[in-house]
Formats: structure tokens, C-alpha cells, sequence
């Protein structure tokens, strides 16, 4: 049996358009888990999703106008 533990990620987080730009590890996650910090693109589509963890990100509001 593997005991190792895998740091669970919320499945989707929502974050307002003040918390822009966004990065992923965000502030909230548990530093043991962190990995290198990327910034995500999300104003246009208004979702993102972390390429080295998976965490989902919704913009609330959906995208941005203006942004493309």
C-alpha cells in the first residue's frame, strides 16, 4: 500500500477581478505543495487551470471585457 499523501487542490476556485493578475500557488494553498509560481491567463476566457497542479480558476463575473 503507497502511504505517501498527495496534497489535494480545491477543484475550482473562484477568484474576483481585484485578485488580478492571477498566479497559481495562490496564498491559500499549503506551502509544502507549492510548486513554481506561473501566472495564468484568464481575463479573456474568464477559466484557467494550473499546468502544474491542476487547480481550476473561475473569474467571477466571467472574462473581462476588452481582453482578448
Amino acid at each position: 500500500m503507497n502511504t505517501s499523501t498527495t496534497p489535494a487542490y480545491p477543484p475550482e476556485i473562484e477568484i474576483n477581478p481585484d485578485d488580478l493578475p492571477l498566479y497559481c500557488p495562490n496564498p491559500s494553498m499549503d506551502t509544502r505543495s507549492w510548486h513554481p509560481r506561473v501566472f495564468l491567463e484568464i481575463e479573456a476566457t474568464g477559466k484557467a487551470m494550473c499546468p502544474y497542479c491542476g487547480t481550476r480558476y473561475t473569474l467571477k463575473g466571467g472574462p473581462l471585457a476588452g481582453h482578448h
